[in-house]
């Protein structure tokens, strides 16, 4: 009998091979989404009784295509001459195994001309990142039920569009580009943080979400900003096995053992990123990259060329607007000028960033290394009771249980 647990990991990989697959050959994204959730309940009852088939994927597609078919059959008084002409390519003999880069290529199908980047992304981050609407909703900073609204009507507009979904012509991938790395990024940024759940990291997500950044690469490699955010995941990734002590517990940067870091992944981001800083217009991700670069070049927490991270956070904060920019920024600032600026630079995110734990966190941390360990412990507590992430509100809720310990 196969282990749930390994049954649900081989399940989250294979969704959007399956996915890719039948929503390039029915060009009906809405109805081949639907089938695979069938599929996918169908294998979660029968693998772990029945053990693994001898080709998981294929078997996820065969019983894709028959839920189609019967969905369209039993459609075709309303959509007869639509369900017969899908109906006949489905059941035209056994669908074939999909190439390695269906997953891609669904990226690419998502990024439709009908929607705007807005309004793709999260549709991408749902039906190819394999990430639920309420995580989706914490990465934009709205409610769960706001998020859901906009993916559903994402799709609402693609079917009324009249647009097939398919596969874009090579003419029509630059196009989409941006919207494919945005995606990609944040699935990595799931992945290595995960927002929800008991674990630090989701690795399935970011290793995937690596792997199809290095064959965007492949496809565009004269373009630096994909070779940035390349270049970000490889050099945040590096550190993963030091981001967890023992207990599976969180390890913040400053106390990461840095010999754990992968030295090789390192070395190719920092070539990467040298190598795209000069080609063109520098992006958002060129400078995360560049960012990471000082992190993982300093030998130790102290040595970590903070003014420059100032720098580029500047930059960074002027090309996107983002509050989480600011937050970082806040952070470097301290680093730089003092706990007391960093505060003040916070205050203005009281609004944007209204209710997220980030917020409480990083003024407990700057407000404990002003003395005040009463503030300190409201602000780690209230920033543990806010985050869905079971081992960050572990980590926040011992940060508070030190500072209220006895101090001699």
């Amino acid at each position: 009998m196969t282990p749930a647990s390994s049954i649900e990991d081989l399940l989250r990989a294979l969704a959007p091979q399956a996915l890719g697959a039948m929503a390039r050959r029915s060009r009906d994204f809405d109805g081949a989404e639907d089938a695979v959730q069938e599929a996918l309940l169908a294998a979660a009852r029968q693998w772990p009784a029945d053990g693994l088939p001898d080709n998981p994927l294929g078997w996820l597609i065969t019983v894709t295509s028959r839920r189609m078919t019967d969905a369209l059959r039993s459609e075709e008084a309303r959509r007869r001459r639509e369900g017969a002409a899908v109906s006949r390519e489905l059941s035209g003999g056994p669908p074939p195994v999909p190439d390695r880069d269906d997953s891609l290529a669904l990226f690419f199908m998502c990024c439709h001309p009908a929607l705007t980047p807005a309004s793709a992304i999260p549709l991408t981050l749902r039906a190819v990142g394999g990430l639920t609407t309420a995580e989706i909703a914490r990465v934009f900073l709205v409610p769960e039920a706001t998020m859901g609204q906009r993916i559903s009507r994402a799709k609402a507009h693609i079917k009324a569009s009249g647009v097939p979904f398919v596969l874009p012509g090579a003419t029509e991938w630059g196009g989409r580009v941006r919207t494919v790395l945005h995606v990609l990024y944040l699935m990595f940024t799931e992945g290595y943080a995960a927002s929800t759940g008991p674990h630090v990291a989701r690795s399935e997500l970011s290793e995937e979400a690596i792997r199809l950044t290095r064959m965007v690469a492949a496809m565009l490699p004269e373009d630096p900003e994909i070779s940035g955010l390349l270049a970000l995941m490889l050099l945040n990734e590096a550190r993963r096995p030091a981001r967890t002590g023992q207990r599976g517990e969180l390890v913040p940067l400053a106390d990461q053992d840095r010999s754990r870091w992968d030295q090789v992944m390192i070395a190719e981001g920092v070539a990467l990123i040298t190598s795209a800083l000069p080609l063109g217009k520098v992006g958002q991700y060129q400078l995360q990259a560049a960012i990471a670069a000082l992190h993982d070049e300093a030998a130790s927490a102290e040595e970590t060329d903070w003014a420059q991270i100032l720098a580029l956070y500047g930059l960074l904060e002027q090309m996107t607007g983002n509050p989480i920019v600011r937050l970082n920024r806040a952070v470097a600032l301290a680093m730089v000028h003092g706990e007391a600026a960093g505060l003040r630079l916070l205050e203005s995110l009281d609004e944007p960033l209204a209710g997220n734990h980030r917020l409480y966190a990083v003024r407990a941390h700057l407000v404990e290394k002003t003395g005040d360990y009463e503030a300190a412990i409201a602000l780690y507590r209230t920033a543990a009771g806010r985050t869905t992430s079971i081992a960050e509100r572990e980590y926040l809720t011992m940060r508070a249980a030190r500072l209220d310990a006895p101090r001699p």
